[in-house]
């Protein structure tokens, strides 16, 4: 058994997918199964040279069913007591699997941990704004303002990603601000603090571009967290709090469109949660 399953979901990136796999065949720690699963790509991706490398698998599905589906199928098929998931368009450093091993075997009680991250946006690097800066331990305050962490630079134990239910696969964007949550709610999350991931944005593929009003995912991960009843009375208020907020800003941004059942939706779980919060 391998100590460490990796998982790359793609879906009609070849070019960047051969990139990717490239700088995981490159990890100075060897003891890693690598499943690829092809989101029903137009041309599959299963022909690719890096799969000669026996500790590569293409996992194909067979109709398109998106990221979180994609991740949670990888998952089911892997085998090693950590995980760790790759986009198809970022890029490990050769030691980025050997440092976070390395890590978790001095710092046991973590159950998830990552690492900082290079950004290039457009071919250019930038540097993050100083609210993503990465830190270790309690995340779940910050994470409720911003995704704190990035899926390509997390290595988690596999029992933590089945205690948390997996991605959830309703959700089509901010998936892993979801996911991120759940386990922020209960766990701190662990910093090896060198920079072994590149991220690459800015390209007309990324989800986060494609998907209008990720708010909207936002605000059912959050009417999620409350729902599961697993929240201390401070991290609920810190929940509400934000709903209000991300509730409000899309009631008036569908307002301005002219969109007036999203206006009443969202202006109505904005109220309703105010009021929760006042009788509470």
């Amino acid at each position: 058994m391998p100590s460490v399953s990796v998982i790359i979901p793609v879906h009609n990136r070849r070019a960047l997918l051969e990139r990717a796999m490239d700088s995981v065949a490159r990890q100075s720690f060897g003891d890693f199964e690598c499943i690829v699963v092809d989101d029903a790509s137009d041309r599959p991706c299963d022909d690719l040279p890096g799969f000669a490398d026996s500790r590569f698998t293409c996992l194909r599905l067979s109709c398109r069913s998106g990221v979180s589906r994609a991740r949670n199928e990888g998952v089911k098929r892997s085998s090693a007591p950590w995980i760790a998931f790759l986009d198809s368009d970022d890029v490990w450093m050769t030691h980025k699997l050997l440092r976070q091993i390395e890590w978790t075997r001095r710092n046991p009680c973590f159950k998830i941990v990552q690492c900082r991250e290079i950004w290039i946006r457009n071919g250019v690097r930038v540097n993050p704004p100083k609210t993503h800066e990465k830190r270790q331990g309690d995340l779940f305050a910050e994470s409720l303002e911003r995704c704190m962490i990035t899926p390509s630079s997390v290595m988690l134990r596999r029992g933590l990603f089945y205690d948390m239910d997996g991605f959830n696969e309703s959700l089509p964007a901010c998936e892993d601000y979801d996911l991120w949550l759940r386990i922020c709610v209960h766990y701190p999350v662990g910093l090896v603090d060198e920079y072994l991931l590149v991220r690459y944005g800015g390209h007309d593929d990324q989800l986060s571009s494609s998907v209008a009003v990720l708010d909207r995912f936002r605000i059912r991960a959050l009417l999620g967290l409350l729902h599961r009843g697993e929240l201390t009375v401070r991290q609920e208020s810190l929940v509400r709090k934000q709903l209000i907020k991300r509730a409000s800003v899309c009631a008036q941004g569908y307002g301005r469109r002219g969109n007036r059942e999203r206006y009443e939706q969202y202006r109505t779980i904005a109220s309703e949660i105010a009021g929760e919060a006042v009788n509470a």
